[in-house]
């Protein structure tokens, strides 16, 4: 987020920072939670400070007695690997994401009508952050995932150290939330490090961008999806959202290398990248920036202004790049000319549903069935893997797929 950016940016944690939290407090969860209650109190200064009332704040930490657990678990546990593209992209455009995408089209039209009349902001963009945000919705009916956005804050801001910056100044906005009454404090939920709602605002974001677009005198992110869905076309407009064009686009590459650097579109088309479908270039003027992030064997696209827009949500090209491939889908376009280098033979979404529940009827899988190959999926294609005397790869293909129902 710049919205998210932030959050995710701060989500590297290292075993040091926990145990340098260990050592510096007693042992015992009462002495933890008497040393929290400490913070909590002496933080309420800070907050006044910062225009927080007294009473407000006394009522937000009222049934907050201890830290969330589940925040630093999560904090220590984040990835540092980096995804091959194919691992990237298959989890978050597939067939399912495109087809609950356009049932949304059709079931909000209206709003998005007046969304996109207002902010300029393609609709079906929207549709594909809200994917990637919380699958439409279907994080926040998650207990395992939706946590209270202050207690997790405060935990972050008295035990992280690497994160107790961010998560203070988090911490007063999320507050300064509870202040202008858009939720009360049973219903101001987020994800551990804080994003909220429908499309992951962090609470300063959402004090800079929300929007209360259905009229009912509240910017509701949590439970209207037009408060929502304007909330994330406000930010998209604010950092220079282009109306009319595209993202981008699917492109050719000629024989040779090419130069680097920002051409306009006639030019790249003059060095022989042509786009992969056939079609000519809209806005030959325009300038683009050419990105191969799976290597000149895989695909590769011209990036217009609005590309580089859609990363002040996310700061990262493989986010930016999934929201508008995921976009052209749900709009109706074919999907990459051009594949991933993808080193198997790829699942459809219900397929690797199945692929899951053949793991767990295995005994290899306690996760959902959710479609979605994260860790806890492919640590149970290894093991399937090596218990079939295959090799140890952990891809979600076919291939093992073809072995599991043989089973």
């Amino acid at each position: 987020m710049s919205v998210r950016n932030a959050a995710r940016r701060f989500t590297s944690v290292i075993a040091a920072a926990s145990l340098s939290f260990a050592l510096l407090m007693p042992a015992g969860p009462a002495f933890a939670d008497a040393g929290f209650r400490q913070w909590v109190a002496g933080f309420r200064a800070t907050a006044v400070q910062g225009g927080i009332s007294g009473a407000l704040y006394d009522q937000a930490f009222k049934d907050i007695k201890d830290i969330d657990p589940v925040v630093l678990e999560k904090a220590r546990t984040q990835p540092e690997f980096t995804a091959p593209a194919w691992d990237y992209f298959d989890n978050r455009v597939h067939d399912q994401s495109v087809a609950v995408g356009q049932q949304m089209a059709k079931k909000w039209k209206p709003w998005l009508d007046r969304i996109e009349a207002r902010f300029g902001v393609d609709r079906y963009v929207l549709l594909a952050i809200w994917s990637m945000e919380s699958n439409y919705g279907e994080i926040l009916k998650r207990d395992d995932i939706m946590r209270n956005v202050v207690r997790s804050l405060a935990t972050l801001a008295y035990a992280d150290p690497k994160r107790a910056k961010f998560a203070r100044t988090q911490l007063i906005a999320a507050l300064k939330i509870l202040q202008t009454g858009d939720i009360d404090e049973s219903h101001l939920s987020g994800s551990w490090a804080g994003a909220m709602g429908h499309t992951q605002f962090i609470p300063t974001s959402y004090l800079h961008y929300a929007v209360d677009m259905d009229g009912n005198g509240k910017r509701d992110i949590w439970n209207s999806i037009p408060d929502a869905l304007a909330t994330a076309a406000n930010l998209l407009k604010k950092n220079g959202w282009q109306a009319g064009k595209t993202w981008g686009y699917e492109v050719t590459l000629p024989a040779g290398k090419l130069p680097g650097g920002s051409k306009t579109l006639s030019q790249w088309q003059a060095l022989g990248v042509v786009r992969a479908n056939g079609k000519p270039f809209k806005n030959g003027g325009d300038k683009a920036t050419l990105k191969v992030p799976d290597g000149r064997g895989g695909p590769a696209f011209l990036m217009i202004k609005n590309f580089s827009v859609i990363k002040a949500y996310n700061n990262a090209d493989k986010y930016a790049l999934a929201v508008g491939l995921l976009a052209d889908e749900i709009a109706g376009s074919s999907g990459l000319v051009q594949d991933w280098k993808r080193p198997f033979t790829k699942l459809t979404f219900e397929e690797r549903q199945e692929l899951q529940k053949r793991l767990s009827q295995n005994g290899l899988y306690d996760g959902k069935f959710d479609g979605k190959i994260g860790d806890g999926s492919k640590s149970a294609i290894m093991a399937f893997q090596a218990r079939a005397g295959l090799t140890q790869d952990g891809y979600p293909s076919m291939e093992v797929l073809k072995w599991l129902r043989q089973k």
